[in-house]
């Protein structure tokens, strides 16, 4: 029993002997152990968040396998960098909406799997998630460049595209293990194979959450300054007119969603796991600013384009035109 548990029977008990007022304190420390029962709060939140996590998977899965199939259809758009970089991010946000419904029902169901699991899964969402930023900085940046240096970048984006992606995804995976490593050091070998019915969230420590908060600015910083100079130089050129309302509500819309990425996930890592229905609130509304920007990443990022939409357009008159007619001609 703890101390603090203690001292307030001893309290309790020099007090004038009334039953009443007795009473009134015992259910005062019984509500406050139930409010910091924290195991409770967090199946109940892993819950919530894998039903979530369950509609997000579904709707950007969808979208992504639609893009995905017209970009492929097509030999234009298969080798251009930026279908290429949107096809990734995609593909990135699918992969952790995936992993989410995996770890968030591991946690809700209470399955009994060993901690290695349970750090394998929850680290491959973080991989994932962090791709999901860093594909966003390469998309920026490549429209910056494709924007204001049209003639030397393309040969030269062309060239580095593959090398590009492949290193990012080993400085993201190398990072994760090493921080993984130096986490598991404080634990014993016995302690990281036994199963756990709430698989325990890891990297919370002080460390961790500043390699975080740097491979969340250093993105963000990119996006932020290639969106400047996008704008500045549209500017410049007279872009960004009163005839062109398009563009600037693509640069705000996109601030918007990125916005709904980071600051949820910067709310995330600065409050930590605390226990209470206040803060049990915060997290679920935050998840859920969090969930819907996942939402409609594929949207926004992917169908706003012009291109993608008069194709998707002939891609689905395409689809149902070769259905009617396979219909019409029925069972030979």
């Amino acid at each position: 029993m703890s101390s603090s548990h203690w001292c307030g029977v001893s309290i309790l008990e020099r007090l004038p002997v009334d039953p009443q007022r007795s009473q009134v304190a015992l259910k005062i420390m019984n509500l406050s152990s139930e409010l910091c029962n924290i195991s409770d709060w967090l199946r109940l939140e892993a819950t919530v968040k894998a039903s979530l996590y369950v509609v997000s998977f579904s709707f950007a899965t969808f979208i992504t396998v639609v893009i995905i199939a017209i970009v492929t259809q097509n030999s234009k758009l298969r080798n251009e960098v930026r279908y290429i970089l949107l096809c990734h991010h995609l593909l990135c946000i699918s992969s952790y909406c995936g992993l989410g419904v995996v770890f968030q029902g591991m946690r809700a169901l209470l399955v009994s799997s060993p901690v290695l699991m349970c750090w394998v899964v929850f680290g491959a969402q973080l991989s994932v998630g962090e791709g999901i930023l860093f594909t966003l900085a390469f998309m920026a940046f490549n429209t910056y460049l494709a924007i204001c240096w049209p003639l030397k970048s393309l040969s030269f984006v062309d060239s580095v595209k593959y090398r590009i992606l492949a290193g990012t995804w080993m400085i993201i995976i190398l990072k994760n293990i090493c921080l993984f490593l130096i986490e598991s050091s404080h634990s014993t070998q016995a302690a990281i194979f036994e199963s756990e019915p709430l698989c325990p969230v890891v990297l919370n420590g002080t460390p961790a959450r500043a390699i975080g908060m740097a491979f969340l600015f250093l993105p963000l910083s990119v996006i932020l300054i290639s969106y400047s100079l996008i704008y500045q130089e549209g500017k410049r050129a007279g872009h960004f007119n009163r005839s062109n309302i398009k563009a600037r509500r693509t640069v705000l819309i996109h601030l918007v969603q990125l916005s709904l990425h980071v600051i949820p996930t910067l709310l995330f890592i600065g409050l930590g796991k605390m226990c209470g229905v206040f803060f049990f609130a915060l997290n679920l509304v935050l998840f859920g600013v969090f969930a819907f920007a996942q939402c409609f990443n594929p949207l926004i990022y992917g169908l706003w384009n012009r291109e993608l939409q008069s194709r998707l357009y002939h891609w689905v008159c395409c689809r149902l035109w070769c259905g009617h007619v396979t219909n019409s001609r029925g069972p030979v």
